[in-house]
């Protein structure tokens, strides 16, 4: 290494040392006004970037790549950056270059990385942004989330490599640290940020050293995660990691959570994903549970809502006081000046995580003065609503202090950066003022100054000027130049005139110079002094960015229930779900007709309902409004419906569509079946389970079995609260065969040869498929449609025949044999070509070939 630096120039030895610091991350090198990148560095950035790729000169006999950003616009790199899951190591000038002999000296003094970020503008505002690190050991999976921008820091172990996929989706981490032997690397596709780390930074015992050093502790002991020893791997890993990243102190970290999963409702990833909690099937956040329910005033109540819903909790009685707070909230008309005065508040969160870390700008310290000052008002809106409110706001300590200094110590608009100055307000400090006073007095001094040299010398062109290069000047034009007195010592000649110095205009510029100097190096003392002050406090205003985060989420929920006509569900220690007139909480803010409403009722003696109905009846909706009003109660809040009786649910399981994952080699059926498997072997009596045409990915009679067998596995086995919708109606005769199991339909009726969707739960089976009219109404060519009424009415024939047969061996043989061979009728396969000409514009998720190929040749023909 050392023979192949001495290649180099001096200051790229430089850049190569410090590259080698950081190998496999860009690195932003610090020259002047610029951040510069070279070799690989430069290529990968000028194409990530968009930025122009040239070269500088040569070292080791070979042109430099390089690229470069402004100093002044990185943050806007960085973001873009980071949004690709790409690191940055920042390096600067520590050094003096007027006393540096050779490159001067610089150093990495931070890194940037897409998990450990806390600048403002490099963060998503309404998104929790966290660094996971994730271990496994002898069968037991564990992560460990950090939160940078808040210091939440949470631990758990799972039982296996589902749970743990299931908890990646819904943590969704902007960046994953995992061991250099990690077995199941598979979990990790379609993530970014992905980073191999050392096994050693997994060991227990470091990871144990380094947490108690992190937390001022001797043992974890009084954190209760001391059993949790995978788990602790996994963090000892995250909080190296936030060190190596920062190199700065992280008091704000200052805990540790172990989350039980006994405590919470759990989702699978297919569930969070079907039920589109805060990300529709498309990758947006339009028309999400979250778009509906999310309208908090401060962004640390919109992150902490999300949480809320990803990870619903089975505390009654914290749920119970959740409602009492929302239901006190409506009643005493405090929802409008409470969001009122939380709007001030803003992101206190990440404004203290900044505080920490000691890069608070001037603006997040007066957006924190402007939150501690609205604190008395809130307090003194909302206490003695409800007692566990009143617990909440006890959270909230007396900050008049610190509002006080920040009041007399920053101004009422300062510039966005302290290097520049102007921070500071006068009359905080009597030497700055000092300072101030003598580097302002310039512009009196020197028109005066000024006035007193044009009359002694008679130059009325003399003019006094100032420039970086040759500081203060008196400058004569030529034309006047030979009138110049002796004294005056040329400093520079221009074309139209000549600049001088005298020894008063040269002791004055020292003087004032060392007055600016003074006063912003001053400056820079007192604002790092205000840190000194808010750090020791740092655990008591993080307490309360906590209780004013949910207070701003328990005030949305009330606003919500509220203006859109939710109500306070009742919780039942029984297996039952017992909704009256429920709603899709986003189908029915979306839909410009009113919503029908619909009930549901399920209980241990009535436990599994067979869902029929037409395409495009509501099956799915109504399936998931059950699903997400079940959420809701489990979060909190008020729900969609004119009443709500809720049970006891230890998970919710939805196998809604699905679709090939290519990326794991996976068919549609494949993954159908997969998600399927799961729920068999985690559903307990206990679980809400949403089933929605399993089994379509394959052969009728395969489907037809496949679907029949894991009804009867819910009903008997399993037991679970389950809707089971399917298009197989001989499914309809289970009730007649299992205890526990009825029927419900999605009415529709048919009209001059057209169909109405009444989108009306019915007790009982569906009388009919309504298919042909759906395939109509789908856009299917009306000879086609005349074409399947012929041969639906021959099947009905064939049917016929069949049952007079059924003890025939050949009869199914017999009936595909007519089937293919009928002179009157087109055979399958032209049918099934004029089909898909027909549907090549229709909108594919409307219906599809095979479904319109079912509705000719399966309705009847299988009924029996």
């Amino acid at each position: 290494m050392t023979q192949e630096l001495s290649n180099h120039t001096p200051m790229m030895q430089q850049y190569l040392q410090l590259k080698a610091q950081n190998p496999d991350i860009l690195l932003f090198y610090r020259m002047g006004d610029f951040y510069e990148l070279f070799y690989d560095d430069a290529k990968k950035a000028a194409a990530l970037l968009d930025i122009s790729l040239t070269k500088r000169g040569a070292s080791a006999g070979e042109p430099i790549p390089m690229a470069g950003v402004p100093y002044h616009a990185v943050e806007g790199y960085l973001a873009k950056l980071v949004a690709l899951g790409e690191s940055v190591a920042i390096c600067e000038q520590v050094g003096d270059p007027t006393t540096s002999k050779g490159p001067v000296e610089r150093k990495v003094v931070r890194i940037v990385t897409p998990g450990t970020v806390s600048d403002e503008a490099l963060l998503p505002e309404r998104q929790d942004n966290l660094v996971a690190a994730i271990y496994e050991e002898k069968g037991t999976f564990a992560i460990a989330t950090l939160d940078m921008t808040s210091g939440r820091f949470l631990i758990s172990e799972l039982p296996n490599k589902e749970a743990l996929a299931a908890e990646l989706q819904r943590v969704s981490p902007a960046e994953i640290l995992y061991a250099e032997d990690f077995g199941y690397a598979q979990i990790l596709n379609n993530y970014k940020g992905l980073r191999r780390r050392p096994v050693w930074e997994f060991e227990l015992v470091t990871a144990i050293q380094l947490l108690n050093r992190q937390f001022g502790t001797q043992s974890l002991a009084g954190f209760g995660v001391e059993k949790a020893v995978v788990a602790l791997c996994a963090a000892g890993c995250v909080l190296h990691y936030a060190q190596e990243t920062q190199r700065t102190a992280l008091p704000h970290i200052n805990s540790i959570h172990l989350a039980q999963n006994h405590d919470t409702v759990l989702l699978d990833a297919a569930t969070r994903r079907n039920l589109e909690l805060t990300q529709n099937l498309a990758g947006g956040t339009e028309n999400t549970l979250a778009a509906v329910l999310d309208k908090c005033v401060t962004p640390m109540g919109s992150r902490l809502l999300k949480r809320w819903i990803h990870q619903p909790i089975r505390q009654m009685k914290k749920l119970e006081e959740r409602q009492e707070t929302i239901d006190a909230l409506q009643k005493n008309g405090q929802i409008q000046p409470l969001q009122s005065l939380l709007q001030n508040v803003g992101d206190m969160e990440r404004i203290l995580a900044r505080v920490a870390l000691r890069s608070a700008r001037p603006r997040d310290l007066t957006r924190l003065r402007s939150a501690l000052g609205q604190i008395p008002d809130i307090v003194q809106s909302s206490q003695h609503l409800t007692a566990s409110l009143d617990q909440l706001l006890y959270q909230i300590g007396d900050f008049s202090e610190l509002h006080d200094l920040l009041e007399r110590a920053i101004i009422e608009n300062p510039p966005q950066l302290i290097r520049d100055g102007g921070v500071i307000a006068a009359g905080y400090n009597a030497e700055l003022d000092e300072w101030r006073d003598l580097a302002d007095g310039a512009t009196q001094y020197l028109e005066n100054l000024e006035q007193r040299e044009r009359e002694a010398t008679g130059i009325d062109t003399l003019k006094i000027g100032f420039n970086a290069v040759h500081g203060y000047y008196i400058q004569i034009s030529q034309g006047q130049a030979h009138k110049a007195p002796i004294h005056y010592v040329r400093r520079q000649t221009l074309k139209n005139a000549e600049r001088y110095i005298i020894p008063e205009l040269k002791t004055y510029e020292d003087k004032v110079l060392k007055a600016k100097g003074a006063s912003l190096a001053l400056e820079k003392q007192l604002y790092e002094a205000l840190f000194d002050f808010m750090i020791p406090r740092l655990g008591e205003l993080q307490l309360a960015a906590m209780a004013l985060s949910e207070l701003d989420v328990l005030t949305n929920l009330a606003e919500r229930a509220e203006n859109l006509g939710y109500v306070k569900p009742t919780f039942s220690p029984q297996r039952i779900i017992n909704i009256k007139g429920g709603r899709h909480p986003v189908v029915e803010q979306v839909l410009k007709e009113p919503f029908i409403a619909n009930p549901v009722y399920l209980n241990g003696q009535r436990h599994l309902l067979v869902v029929t109905g037409p395409n495009m009846g509501g099956k799915s909706t109504y399936m998931r409004q059950i699903a997400l009003i079940t959420l809701m109660a489990y979060i909190g809040s008020f729900v969609p419906a004119e009443s709500a009786e809720i049970g006891i649910v230890d998970r919710i399981f939805t196998r809604i569509g699905a679709s090939d994952d290519l990326a794991s080699g996976r068919s549609t059926f494949m993954v159908e079946m997969t998600e399927m498997a799961n729920i068999l072997h985690q559903a307990t009596e206990y679980s809400l389970v949403l089933i929605d045409e399993i089994g379509r990915g394959t052969s009728t009679y395969d489907g037809l079995s496949l679907a029949w067998a894991c009804a009867e596995w819910l009903a008997k086995k399993s037991q679970s609260l389950t809707l089971f919708a399917t298009h197989y109606f001989e499914l309809t005769s289970l009730p007649n065969l299992l205890k526990g199991v009825a029927n419900v339909h999605l009415d529709a009726r048919e009209y001059n040869d057209t169909i109405v969707f009444m989108h009306s739960v019915q007790e009982g089976a569906a009388s009919k498929s309504y298919g042909l009219a759906v395939a109509a109404l789908a856009g299917v060519p009306k000879a086609v449609i005349q074409l399947a009424k012929q041969r639906l009415a021959h099947l009905e024939t064939i049917s016929e025949q069949t049952k007079v047969g059924a003890e025939n061996p050949q009869a199914d043989l017999l009936f595909s044999n007519d089937l293919q061979n009928s002179a009157e009728i087109p055979p399958l396969v032209a049918i099934e070509s004029e089909v898909e000409k027909a549907l090549a514009e229709v909108d594919p998720d409307e219906l599809t070939p095979k479904q319109a190929l079912e509705v000719l040749y399966r309705l009847k023909a299988l009924q029996r």
